[in-house]
């Protein structure tokens, strides 16, 4: 594989699952399961093994039925754990045991109870037991960024020597920065040299609680990571992941930047989106990037007549290159002239300047009063002898 190729692992089914309103049965998994791998993530975290019998099976049964990604199972640095997670994957063609332990202070003294070098030898001890029992062990120290330095590196460094192939430095609690997220991987890789001798590929994972999840997804790969944790809609525990479809359109439309590739089908991003909206209990913000209702929605007159002239003046990216089937110019208050014109010639109609003017100032009146305004409002602000003169009968409406 490619140094700059960026590979995707999916845990919308695992960490996305755990947000509330986005639990999912077997059968949901697996529906979504089947978007991911048609979407052409590189890895799908399936779930945690040991969670629950409900985890275990919908594991084992997207083990079963998908065969392009690779499937990965949560676990934590236990023995129990580690095992039940083996058992799960056991019918993959491709898996992965993903062990997670703390390594900030303040998770190792208030959760784990736990001292700095027990974590060290549960470090080896884990990715070991997972090697015996599968080649691909992504090992992430929980809490990276939080984390005193000298001891991450000391752990990631225990963790590359028992065999992890897939080095995760997650930001829990969406607590960094860019430059300090990107700094992270940078350093880790300075200090620890065998992460590149063996191959070993660095992960980012980032939570949003400050907005800045997908900025330290980026920071983190134009720092040397080649693996990116995401979730579609960016859902997860509180206010959620590391979005997709945002680091897979920047990556492509900031290919200047980024300077790397990933197998995710573009075109394939909006209708995942919706696969996911129909099985958990809400859509995503009308105003979210790539795939909102409303990102490649245009009601400002000034932006509209830009977009009529020429779509580059207001979008950076064709919504056809995400899926979605056209650009929507909404008609309200803050439309102009050149949008309405627009519609109305869609719509068969042809009025001349003057009569343009005229029918716009009675738009505005009634633009300013309703906020939704439809095609049959339009058609009811015609003078007659333009309705008259329609182009298409009135029933060919949509």
């Amino acid at each position: 594989m490619s140094s700059n190729h960026v590979v995707f692992f999916d845990t919308t089914l695992r960490d996305g699952e755990q947000s509330p309103g986005c639990s999912m049965t077997t059968q949901e998994k697996l529906t979504m399961a089947h978007a991911l791998e048609d979407l052409g993530v590189d890895v799908i975290e399936a779930g945690f093994a040991m969670a629950s019998e409900g985890d275990f099976a919908a594991i084992s049964t997207i083990t079963q039925a998908i065969r392009k990604p690779r499937i990965a199972s949560l676990a934590r640095a236990k023995t129990e754990d580690i095992e039940m997670a083996a058992r799960a994957l056991q019918f993959a063609d491709r898996a992965r045991i993903h062990v997670f332990l703390a390594s900030s202070d303040l998770h190792l003294e208030y959760k784990l109870k736990m001292s700095r070098q027990q974590a060290l030898d549960q470090t080896g001890e884990s990715v070991r037991l997972a090697k015996s029992h599968c080649d691909d062990v992504e090992f992430s120290p929980e809490d990276a960024t939080r984390s005193d330095r000298d001891f991450l590196v000391e752990m990631v460094r225990i963790a590359v020597e028992a065999g992890a192939t897939t080095i995760n430095m997650p930001d829990t609690v969406g607590y960094s920065t860019p430059e300090e997220y990107g700094r992270m991987f940078a350093e880790v890789r300075e200090r620890i040299p065998a992460i590149d001798e063996k191959g070993v590929i660095l992960s980012s994972h980032c939570h949003d609680d400050l907005g800045l999840a997908v900025a330290n997804s980026l920071a983190a790969i134009q720092n040397g990571a080649r693996q990116v944790e995401c979730t579609i809609n960016g859902i997860g525990e509180r206010a959620g992941n590391a979005a997709l479809e945002e680091i897979a359109a920047a990556l492509y439309v900031r290919a200047d930047r980024y300077g790397v590739s990933s197998s995710i089908k573009l075109d394939h991003l909006y209708p995942t989106s919706e696969v996911l909206g129909q099985i958990i209990t809400f859509k995503p913000s009308p105003n979210k990037a790539i795939v909102g209702a409303n990102a490649f929605a245009h009601e400002s007159g000034i932006h509209q007549h830009g977009m009529l002239a020429n779509p580059l003046c207001y979008e950076i990216m064709t919504p056809s290159l995400v899926g979605v089937s056209r650009t929507h110019l909404v008609l309200g208050k803050h439309s102009g002239r050149a949008a309405l014109r627009h519609r109305l010639e869609q719509l068969g109609f042809s009025p001349d300047r003057e009569e343009l003017q005229q029918i716009y100032y009675r738009f505005v009146a009634l633009a300013d009063r309703k906020k939704n305004i439809y095609d049959q409002d339009l058609i009811g602000l015609l003078p007659d002898k333009i309705r008259e003169n329609r182009n298409v009968p009135v029933s060919e409406l949509d």
